[in-house]
């Protein structure tokens, strides 16, 4: 009998071994008519739909697409880059291609009534360039593996007024959301910065991806931060600041 279980576990061992669906995309090339998970509405979205035959299957957060392609659903995730590394330091059995697929420029948006605003926010960025915080900022999160902040404000906020930012809180190391509920990230550091530069009160309200955008329009918040792509089609609706930071559109495969 103990030979029989035990011939019954090897294989089981086996049939899982095997039942593990192999990685078929090795190049940007081999994602023809492949199954690519994105997260709903970000450019990875929009580009993966461009490719030829490709079935885009659309998930609400990011790490939902990878969990996907680790169970075989999908064959490739296209993401940004620094998203793409986090999901793959975090998951031993998924990588990133070495060819990117694209480049683009993040920019803060902004309604279109409140060019003041606009103009205050550029200026900020522009000083905390020139004074080294934003590249100190994105070196803590992307290089040193920082994971609460790496800016303290340091400007009492009571009696200031309040900035509203609306984010998305899926996309680290950019923003996410802790055990405690707090948002953190470049992008809530970068803007605890410009707010200082302000003289107001960073509010954080967090809300679907898709829905950053519609809610700057509708005045519902100030700004829309959520390491947003400028493009030509989300201008339509809102304006944008010069670009804050520079990313990678990536792909990520099993192993």
């Amino acid at each position: 009998m103990k030979k029989i279980i035990m011939l019954l576990m090897v294989c089981v061992l086996i049939l899982g071994g095997c039942g593990k669906k192999k990685n078929t995309v090795h190049s940007l090339d081999d994602l023809k008519n492949k199954s690519i998970g994105v997260q709903m509405k970000t450019t990875g979205d929009i580009y993966a739909s461009d490719i030829e035959g490709a079935q885009i299957k659309r998930f609400n957060k990011g790490l939902d697409a990878v969990k996907a392609l680790r169970k075989g659903v999908v064959d490739a995730v296209m993401i940004d880059d620094a998203p793409a590394k986090v999901f793959a330091e975090r998951f031993d059995d998924v990588e990133i291609l070495s060819e990117p697929y694209a480049e683009e420029e993040y920019g803060i948006a902004v309604n279109r009534d409140e060019r003041e605003l606009l103009g205050q926010i550029d200026q900020a960025l522009q000083e905390l360039k020139d004074d080294g915080t934003l590249d100190k900022i994105a070196k803590a999160w992307l290089q040193d593996g920082e994971t609460q902040t790496a800016y303290e404000t340091g400007k009492k906020k009571s009696g200031r007024k309040e900035l509203i930012m609306v984010t998305n809180a899926e996309f680290p190391p950019y923003e996410s959301k802790l055990d405690s509920g707090d948002i953190v990230g470049i992008d809530v550091d970068i803007m605890k910065a410009v707010c200082d530069k302000l003289g107001r009160r960073l509010e954080i309200t967090d809300t679907a991806f898709d829905s950053v955008v519609a809610n700057v329009e509708r005045k519902m918040a100030d700004v829309g931060v959520a390491a947003m792509t400028i493009t030509d089609e989300r201008k339509k609706s809102v304006d944008f600041t010069e670009p804050y930071m520079k990313a990678t559109q990536v792909v990520i495969v099993r192993k």
